[in-house]
């Protein structure tokens, strides 16, 4: 049935490439904070001239005019200092170009979508593939606006992506917007002065492999002295030689401290960032550093020891334990999370869920965790999904982009490999052929619960539906199977039951006789048969 798109092929996804650790720079002399604070205050106010010619460059940019500026800059700071905040304003205008080209797309599919159903007859009914028209005129005369602004706004952003032009604030676009709706954000106009100073603060430095501490401008000692080269026009407020200033306070990093000691002893580069949390008041120094490239797993390998299948929802992760075989083991397992709240509270909730998730993973023994591919980028917009403007909350709340992050990391430092599969179908096909036969007085089953074994077999490499179906009664080899499956060089897999006595059908016993008389009876049965079922393809709907 040509309705079921081609799916993707599953793939090991690749470990992390850097580690990032933090810890707080306590018990600050007013001092410190006053130093900090003018670093902040003089390095941003160049950081942000700097991302402002940069823009101007357009794509005009070449390495002559990235050397100019840095020149400049130079001599306001240093030439390490330059060298971070041109490579910062590098990577901030390549997002921005990144973020623009995904809004082009996100317009042109709300487009076509929209074109699609004015074309059609008011009411027409949709189909499973495609939305039909709009319920009534004024539906449809109000979407014919909305598909004007949308062409309008498209060949805007398409002019702003050939001259080369983006639209990008240091300090963010949302905490910019908050000064326009204090009173709905609980905030006084002080409150958001000192938020948007700290934003747009630049307090940090690239490593430098081969020097000293790995790092010359932000250098912690590994008995945790923390000390500063000064730009030029501060010098003067510096309290050791050479231009730097060297905190009162120690650090100590409780998260990979040895691995950080063991890279400042080889004068391996070291990042630093310093920031201050104005909420709560604090100060914090966050290390970062690259890890060598590291040859995942190959996908055979991740599957020899079964697979957890893992589906993700709004509010839970519903997860499977598989054999290699594809057969589900035990019960569903399901860990909770809640995404409402601040950033910091949904962070720490999904953090905690995915520690308890890789907790059982290791337990179970397995190797790998398999998940869905996801990526709501183009499926969160109202040209797609209507009126069901709670669906699209509910999707748009789903931290993907963090999930993976997360994921990948966490599941890393345990051992773990992550294998992402195409999502589709995985919740109508594990519904289809898992949720009903594996519910038992004592086990309760879900729709995310069988997605979570379709996961889990496509992960494996297996189709997610269980066996195809039985013959027909008039069938020599008659109805009836199991319901999961070992592979088909296993010994013990599915076939016809063994016999109660160690000698084949139809064969005398070894001493010669019966141990019983064959029962009269006129049925006329019809002799074993010899053929093999095997696991047919992906059930192909409509």
């Amino acid at each position: 049935m040509g309705g079921v798109r081609k799916l993707a092929g599953s793939f090991v996804v690749p470990g992390p490439c850097g580690v990032a650790i933090r810890d707080r720079l306590k018990h600050l002399t007013p001092q410190d904070e006053k130093v900090l604070r003018a670093v902040g205050e003089h390095q941003g106010a160049l950081a942000s001239r700097d991302l402002k010619a940069r823009c101007a460059d357009g794509l005009k940019h070449s390495a002559d005019t990235w050397a100019s500026r840095k020149r400049d800059l130079t001599k306001e700071s240093s030439s390490r200092i330059a060298g971070a905040i041109t490579k910062a304003t590098h990577d901030q205008w390549a997002l921005a170009r990144r973020c623009q080209a995904t809004h082009i797309e996100t317009l042109e599919t709300g487009i076509r979508t929209l074109r699609h159903r004015l074309s059609l007859p008011v009411g027409e009914p949709g189909t499973k593939r495609a939305a039909g028209g709009y319920r009534s005129k004024g539906e449809w005369f109000y979407k014919s606006r909305r598909l004007a602004a949308l062409e309008a706004r498209h060949a805007a952003v398409v002019a702003d992506r050939q001259a080369g032009r983006v639209r990008v604030v240091r300090g963010g676009k949302r905490l910019l917007n908050t000064r326009h709706h204090l009173t709905r954000a609980r905030l006084t106009e002080d409150q958001w002065r000192q938020r948007w100073d700290a934003e747009r603060w630049f307090i940090a430095a690239d490593g430098e492999s081969g020097k000293r501490f790995g790092n010359e401008t932000i250098r912690v000692t590994s008995d945790g002295e923390v000390s500063i080269k000064l730009p030029v026009t501060l010098a003067h407020l510096a309290n050791a030689r050479h231009g730097r200033y060297i905190l009162t306070v120690r650090i100590g990093f409780a998260h990979r401290g040895a691995e950080w000691t063991d890279r400042i002893g080889a004068n391996r580069a070291v990042a630093y960032r310093i920031h201050l949390d104005v909420d709560r008041g604090r100060w914090y120094l966050t290390a970062s550093w690259q890890r060598p490239v590291v040859r995942t797993i190959p996908l055979e390998t991740a599957r020899a020891r079964g697979m957890i299948g893992v589906d993700t929802n709004a509010d839970h992760f519903a997860a499977y334990r598989l054999d290699r075989h594809g057969n589900p083991i035990g019960d569903p397992h399901r860990f909770p999370y809640d995404l409402s709240g601040s950033a910091g509270h949904r962070d720490a909730q999904l953090r905690h869920a995915l520690t308890r998730l890789i907790n059982w993973a290791k337990q179970a023994g397995v190797a790998a965790i398999g998940i869905e591919d996801l990526d709501f980028t183009t499926e969160k917009t109202r040209e797609k999904h209507g009126r069901r403007k709670r669906f699209r909350q509910l999707i748009s709340g789903i931290p993907t982009g963090r999930l993976k992050a997360r994921l990948v990391s966490m599941a890393a430092e345990q051992g773990l490999a992550i294998v992402a599969v195409d999502p589709a179908y995985t919740s109508q096909w594990g519904a289809q052929h898992w949720q009903k036969p594996l519910v038992t007085p004592r086990r309760k089953m879900s729709r995310h619960d069988a997605a979570g074994i379709a996961i889990g077999r496509r992960a494996l490499g297996h189709p997610v539906r269980r066996r195809t179906a039985p013959p027909p009664h008039d069938r020599s080899d008659r109805a009836g199977h199991r319901t999961a499956q070992a592979g088909p060089g296993t010994r013990g897999r599915e076939g016809t039951r063994p016999p109660t006595t160690d000698r084949p059908p139809g064969e005398p016993s070894p001493n010669g006789t019966r141990k019983r008389e064959p029962s009269a009876s006129n049925t006329v049965r019809d002799a074993p048969s010899t053929q093999q079922w095997v696991q047919d393809s992906l059930m192909r709907t409509g």
